[in-house]
């Protein structure tokens, strides 16, 4: 019987376009790709790395995540998420736009928190956090900048090492990496990861997803988690989403089973929480002293 790797690295073989995967196990140190370091146009994949950099600048005291951000009607996209559907101008902090962008992947969200920083600090703090090949160039849904060719870009591994700072606690500090897991793990977009696992298995992931595009890049909770990024930019998403779901089963199922670790999890979950409300208290009272001066 061949092992999940193999069949893997078979399959993704025969996709036509750009197919990519990067792997770790979380508990051995394994790793190993296939085209996987690689740029692919990112979708939504490129919400994840600008989360973690906002969570860089709020440890230097350069925002808040209680800082308020407006979204003017005007500057509404359709797409994913929820701001687009409310009425008039819209006025979030960014801690709110930063969960509406990882849990629902929010590109009404993800434009505003882009605006608000601007293009040439996110590059500049990506290379920073390590990315070389990950940027984010334009807003989503800018027609004039894509049709010149500027478009944003992610490389899976450049992902599995972000998320492996992250699982170690060494994303910026331990309760921003808990902030960020935190929000990875309510992602309610799970069709794809988690599409042929247990109903409510633990994932902590980030979707990306076009009409030629089919990206899920996160942490697998299995009795031996292990980090799994996946790329795609063809003609055929669909029949490759199918794929991200039976690899991921063969990689838990080698990993431990498909019997949900509770006991271990619970631990790691409830450490999440308790790591992300405190970064949570900590911004409340920045917030409240700034609005007393």
């Amino acid at each position: 019987m061949k092992s999940a790797k193999t069949a893997i690295l078979e399959e993704i073989r025969t996709f036509e376009g750009q197919a990519g995967i990067y792997y770790q196990n979380l508990k051995t140190g394994e790793t190993w790709g296939y085209r996987e370091k690689e740029p692919y146009l990112a979708a939504s994949i490129v919400k994840l790395p600008l989360t973690a950099a906002i969570l860089l600048w709020r440890s230097r005291g350069e925002t808040c995540l209680y800082d308020p951000v407006t979204i003017c009607e005007e500057q509404k996209i359709p797409g994913c998420g929820a701001v687009q559907f409310l009425n008039g101008d819209v006025t979030l902090t960014v801690g709110e736009l930063c969960k509406l962008m990882l849990v629902i992947s929010d590109s009404c969200a993800t434009n505003a928190l882009f605006r608000h920083y601007g293009a040439e600090k996110i590059r500049e703090t990506f290379r920073e956090l390590g990315l070389a090949g990950t940027r984010f160039n334009r807003e989503y849904w800018d027609d004039e900048l894509e049709r010149r060719g500027v478009n944003n870009y992610f490389v899976p591994e450049e992902m599995g090492r972000l998320l492996k700072r992250m699982y170690d606690g060494t994303l910026v500090d331990r309760d921003s990496s808990w902030w960020l897991e935190q929000r990875l793990r309510e992602q309610q977009i799970n069709h794809k990861l988690g599409g042929f696992l247990p109903l409510d298995f633990p994932l902590a992931h980030k979707t990306g997803d076009e009409e030629d595009k089919a990206h899920d890049v996160g942490i697998v909770f299995s009795k031996e988690p292990f980090i799994v990024c996946y790329g795609f930019v063809g003609p055929d998403m669909y029949k490759y989403e199918d794929f991200i779901r039976r690899s991921t089963r063969l990689l838990a199922g080698e990993n431990g089973g498909l019997e949900t670790p509770v006991k271990e999890d619970e631990e790691r979950e409830s450490e999440a929480a308790a790591g992300a409300a405190r970064l949570e208290a900590v911004e409340r009272a920045r917030a409240s002293r700034k609005a007393s001066v």
